[in-house]
């Protein structure tokens, strides 16, 4: 069974890779945007380094995405647990449904829950 932190860090870099990847960016040139090294970031999008929150925030304003996103994605900042009008937490179980959906990969994953939680922030 895979360790839940490389897990964790996987999807991480997968969705840094897609939100770079949307954005038309070489990793070269994300590099330069934040001041990060080139093999560093390689790593951290292949899932092998975890970043710090310093790093998470520079990318965030590279991806012109939302620090918060950036910190959810990582696992360093719970979604939204506020339960819903009935009691229940549906975003909870929305979120775990999709990063266990086999069918996705893991950008995929990624990019779906960061449309969902942009529109639950709407």
């Amino acid at each position: 069974m895979t360790d839940p932190w490389e897990a964790q860090a996987e999807a991480l870099g997968a969705f840094i890779r897609s939100q770079r990847e949307l954005a038309r960016l070489s990793l070269r040139q994300l590099a330069e945007m934040t001041s990060l090294s080139h093999p560093y970031l390689s790593q951290v999008e292949r899932g092998l380094h975890q970043p710090s929150v310093r790093v998470l925030k520079l990318l965030a304003e590279a991806l012109n995405v939302s620090a918060e996103t950036l910190l959810v994605q990582a696992g360093l900042l719970s979604g939204h647990d506020e339960p819903d009008d009935d009691g229940s937490k549906t975003t909870e179980q929305v979120t775990a449904l999709i990063r266990t959906d086999k069918r996705l990969t893991e950008a995929q994953k990624a990019a779906l829950l960061a449309v969902y939680d942009s529109m639950l922030r709407e």
